[in-house]
This record gives C-alpha cells, structure tokens and sequence, in this order.
C-alpha cells in the first residue's frame, strides 16, 4: 500500500490549518485512499467531514456525498468554499434547471464534492448524468438510515445500493455516529461491502462526560437548580416546540441568560440564535432535537435532557454535545414517575393502527387532488398543518403514519422544513447596460446584489432578502417584490424561501384496500422501537448500573464502571458511609430489599422513611434509593414521604 502520510498531511494543514489528526481520522482517510469500502463510526464531535473531504481532494474527479441532512447542505457547501474547496450540492427543493446547471459544472470539473440527498438517487435524470461523471468516491453519510435495524431508516437510502452497482470498483466510506452491531452489518450488507475487514470506531466512551438522572417532582425547579451549579454554556432539549419558548422564557425570567431554537423558525431567525449561542452572548439553547447538527461548539459544558428521547442512539448523539474540548462536562436527564408511561405511549403514537394508516393514504391523495391511478413521479409541497387541520388530525399520529408509508415504498415524505431562496442572473453583464425602466428600489436591490454575490452569473446563490432589506435600509416586502419584477423582466431566475415539507410520488394512488404494509415496515420495526424504549428505560431508571455501562453494553462495548456518573458517584457515597456505619456492611441490596418490604408490612398504616432507616439502623440516604426501586416495581407503595405494603389501600 502506498504512503499516503505527507501528501494528507500537508492537505489537512493548507485546508484545515491543523497539524495533526483527530483519533482514527488517518486510519479511515488511508483505508479509503487504499481503495477499500471503509465504514466509520466516529462519536458526535469525532470529525467525520474531514475523512472524505481529504480524500476527495486527494483522488480527484468527484466525489459524491450522500446524506439525509438537507438543512445543513448549504452550510457544508459554503464552508468548503471559504477554505478554497470546490462543492455544490443536489436537493430534492430544487428546479431542475438548478440540478443541470450543477452537474453542468461537475462534469467540466468544477465541483470536487457533490453533496446528494437520498431522494435525488430516485430522479431518472440523473441516470445519464452517472455515464459522464467521474465518480471516484461515494460516501454514505449518517448510514445507519439505510439499516432496516437502524432507528431512523429511510427507504430512499436503499437506491445508494443501485449506485454502487453502478460504479463497482469505487470505493464506499460509510460513516455514522452510533449503530449497534446488528446495525454496522447490516449498513455494510446494503452497500454491498467488497470487504468488511475496513472498519473503525472509536469508543462510545466519553471519559469527560459525567452521565447523571436526576429523578425529580418539579423538573422546571431541577433544571434551575442545577444551571445555578454548574458554569459555562449549555442545551436543553425537550421534545416540544411550544415547551422551547416556555422554559426559555422561564430561564430568562430567573435571570438565566436562555432562547429557544426549533424547525419551525426561518433560516434568519435560526442563525441569529445559533450565532448569538455560540459567540457566548446567549448561555443556554432551548431546543428540538432540530439543534445540534453540524453544530461544532467545543465548550458546552451541559446537556440537559428535559424529556427522555425514544432510544439511546439519540441520546447518545445529543449528550455527546457536550465537552468537545475534552474538559469536564455534564449530560444530565431528569425524569418524573410519569416519563415511564410517556416512553409507553410513544410506541402507539409511533406505530397507529393499520386502518388508521391506510385511512391517511387516503385523506393525502384527495388533500392533494390527485386521483386513483394518478401521481407517479409528481412532487408536492406539503402543508402538513392545514391537513391535520382538515381532517382533525392528531398530529403525531398523522406524521408517523406518513413515515411508515413513506418507509412501505408509496411515496417519499421529507419534513425539512426550510428551502432558501436562490437566484442566478440570466442575462449576460453585457446586457445590463441596456436595462432601463426599473424603479429606484429595483435598480438599488440589482446593485446590491451585483456587488455581493460574486458568482450570481454562473451558478445559484442563496440569498437572504433580510439581509439585504436591512443593509438598504428597505422593507422586506419592497425587496421582495423588487426579485420579483426582475424575475419577470428575466434578468434573474428567483426561487422564493419555502418551509414547506414534500412529498414526492413513487407510485400511482392506489385503492385503500389494497394498501399493504409489510411485515418488516410494521411489525419488525414497532417490535425494534419497543426494544429500543426499553433500553431508553433501563438506562434512565434503573439506578444500580452505571449508566456508562448500561449505554456502552448497547451498542456492543464492554465497559467498567466509569466513576463518574451519579450511580457510580452514589456507590462511592455508600462505600464511605458503611466505612463510617459497619452495621450495615452486610446489607446486599438484596437483603435490605427484603428488610424494607418486611417492615412496610408489619406497618399497615404507614412508615415515615426516617422511622424506617431508624429501624434498620441505617443513615435515611442509604435506604432512600432503594425505596425508589421497590416502589416503581409495586413491592411497596410510597405516598409523599410515607411507605405501605403494596396491597394497602391509596391514600
């Protein structure tokens, strides 16, 4: 094999300005560079981008970036632009004169890094287009999407498949964050892996990250009593829109400098917030799991999860925010009694009835005024909102419905929310001289622009009518209707911001009757999400294994306890207060399970914990955890601070 370690070296030092590499970043980049199909499983913060993006520098031609990351596409492009990079990008959003114009330029060589999302491998033009380009990469980013056993499977990864077929000596380099071992198999059976010796990973291990659940009546109250103790920037995630503004609100109220962050914003209003965030003039982001991708701030020193994710794939992602820079930092949960019956619901809200799905298929097509037999090929923007207000829709119900028959193969349904607005000049410079007729406010947007985006004659830019309103001291409204008019005196071609999702047509409408849904869309998959509830269970309630050693155990890693979580932390505190109490030193968990269920009984009108711990002859910490377990398995009943055998009456 060749000696690739001056030529990357000296590429990541002119691009990147670094002199050495992350761990494993070289071993993946010299796989690849060797002509192997690599897979890479790099944690959150691991520096994924740069093993392909050195590699594509380095073997020339072009290298193609598949991945679900829609939102972030743009910003991905514009980084590597900035560092001299040639890259462009492909999305479902955009015009098909957009997509030639694109594949125009890679063909002359003008792109190095097509970034590709899944949906575009669908279109039939881009069948001749793979006979010209000279492919000499493809890379699966978050891979786990094309796993059936993955958490976030997506049915239009399974074309990557087709194109590797299609360029059987190039080389694949799969990445992803976390995937267990039924996963990484699977990611490399799909993507048809000439090899499967060529895998890296780094430890999910995350030494300076102290894993902690806190369980908690008033969460609200926890949440600010632990930012009051530890410094620096932080996240807190929580599951809902609405609650974002909430507790960001309620932060800011006890003067915790806080925003919220979540899809449902527009592209200015997200990197504002974004922006403020990370230059420290905003300490804490409330957010949707739509936060944190693409995200590389090092210093965040928390991650607070207000509601518990639906698996530790996500959690192990999101918590793995934190600590970047490798100092001390925390990833804390908080939990009440009634998040168990939360995590419950989800796997219906996730997998509805069957009749409910195909009563969906149906309300969608006559939503979007197609008829039976009707539709293949089509692509609709799709507002979700008016047609759960339509129907009267539970909207969790709807959207789920949606993606099950997204994942059956009936359409593709994608829920990015945000498609910038672009425009490209499609008159020659030469011509503008000769442009007369235009208002003040036209002739002022037209010069702005001329000036500002330096590439608007051969390729689309994005633009941010904002920005320019504010910069021209104008309304957004005048500059829009300025785009406008030179969109219809065709000096530009003008595509207007969307928030909109879409649904893109795989197959005609259909009778409800014979809509199917297979057994491994169903079934497999809700059997696959209980289980993954169940770990999400096990991690954040049971109190007696280290949660490092519950997470890792998961995803396949042997651990040792790790020392610093709170049950870890917790069995240290005990260790010292049997040293300080030797009486209890020959209490199991076991045995004092049993001494606290005997002496609950033979107290029928209830025991204070302290009457209790005064019983055993024991501290009330020592015993006080142990109460939480018996209580959530129903061997005791525990009413505010009082026990009863588990058969009494409620009180």
């Amino acid at each position: 094999m060749a000696d690739h370690s001056t030529s990357i070296h000296a590429l990541l030092k002119k691009h990147w300005g670094y002199d050495s590499f992350r761990p494993m970043q070289e071993e993946i980049i010299t796989s690849v560079l060797d002509g192997h199909d690599t897979l890479g499983l790099l944690p959150t913060g691991g520096g994924k981008s740069i093993t392909f993006q050195i590699p594509a520098l380095a073997l020339g031609g072009l290298t193609v970036v598949v991945t679900p990351l829609i939102s972030l596409m743009k910003d991905q492009v514009d980084n590597l632009r900035r560092k001299g990079i040639l890259a462009g990008q492909l999305n479902h959003a955009m015009k098909r004169y957009e997509s030639e114009l694109v594949l125009k330029r890679c063909e002359l060589g003008k792109i190095k890094i097509l970034y590709l999302s899944p949906e575009k491998l669908r279109s039939p033009n881009m069948d001749a287009w793979w006979n010209i380009l000279d492919v000499r990469l493809i890379v699966v980013d978050e891979a786990h999407c094309i796993s059936q056993w993955g958490y976030d499977f997506r049915p239009s990864y399974l074309k990557i498949g087709q194109l590797r077929e299609r360029f059987p000596d190039v080389p694949v380099l799969a990445l992803t964050a976390s995937a267990t071992p039924q996963v990484v198999e699977d990611m490399m059976e799909k993507l048809a892996f000439r090899d499967k010796t060529h895998c890296f990973h780094l430890s999910f291990t995350r030494k300076n990250i102290s894993y902690v659940v806190r369980h908690c009546e008033f969460k609200d109250v926890e949440l600010l009593h632990i930012l009051s103790r530890v410094g620096g920037c932080g996240i807190v995630y929580t599951r809902s829109r609405k609650r974002t503004q909430e507790l960001a609100a309620f932060l800011a109220s006890n003067d915790v400098s806080a925003d919220y962050y979540h899809a449902g914003l527009s592209p200015e209003e997200k990197n504002e917030r974004q922006n403020r965030w990370k230059s420290g003039e905003t300490r804490i982001i409330v957010a949707t799991n739509a936060f944190g991708m693409g995200i590389d701030k090092p210093d965040v020193r928390i991650v607070i999860h207000h509601d518990l994710p639906s698996s530790l794939e996500e959690y192990y992602q999101e918590a793995g925010r934190a600590g970047r820079d490798g100092l001390p930092s925390w990833a804390v949960v908080l939990t009440t009694q009634a998040d168990k019956g939360t995590l419950t619901r989800r796997l219906s809200e996730s997998y509805p009835d069957k009749e409910f799905i195909r009563d969906i298929y149906e309300k969608l097509f006559i939503f979007l005024g197609v008829g039976m037999e009707e539709g293949f090929g089509k692509n609709f923007e799709f507002q979700f909102g008016k047609f759960c207000q339509r129907w009267e829709l539970n909207p969790v119900m709807a959207d789920s419905a949606l993606r099950i028959l997204s994942q059956a193969g009936y359409f593709d349904y994608t829920d990015d929310m945000t498609s910038p607005s672009r425009l490209i000049m499609t008159v020659s410079r030469r011509a503008l001289y000769d442009l007369n007729g235009l208002t003040e406010e036209t002739e002022r947007v037209l010069q702005f622009i001329l000036r500002n985006y330096s590439g608007i004659f051969a390729d689309y830019e994005h633009i941010q009518e904002s920005y320019i309103a504010s910069s021209l001291d104008l309304t957004e409204r005048t500059v829009y209707e300025a785009l406008l008019r030179m969109r219809k005196l065709h000096i530009i071609d003008y595509a207007p911001r969307k928030r909109a999702p879409y649904i893109y047509m795989l197959r005609s409408r259909e009778p409800r009757r014979d809509v199917i849904l297979p057994k491994t869309v169903y079934e497999t998959r809700r059997q696959l999400m209980e289980t993954r509830l169940e770990a999400m269970k096990r991690f954040a309630f049971n109190d007696y294994t280290c949660r490092v050693e519950t997470m890792l155990g998961y995803f396949g890693e042997k651990a040792s306890p790790c020392g610093t979580c709170d049950v870890c932390r917790d069995r240290k505190k005990r260790e010292i207060r049997l040293k300080e109490h030797p009486q209890a030193s020959y209490l199991s968990p076991e045995i004092l399970s049993e001494a606290i269920v005997f002496v609950a009984n033979r107290n029928r009108e209830g025991i204070t914990i302290a009457n209790l711990a005064s019983q055993l002859n024991l501290p009330p910490e020592e015993v006080l955890q142990q109460i939480r377990h018996l209580a959530d398995t129903g061997a005791i009943r525990l009413v505010a601070d009082l026990l009863f055998p588990s058969d009494s009456i409620d009180r």
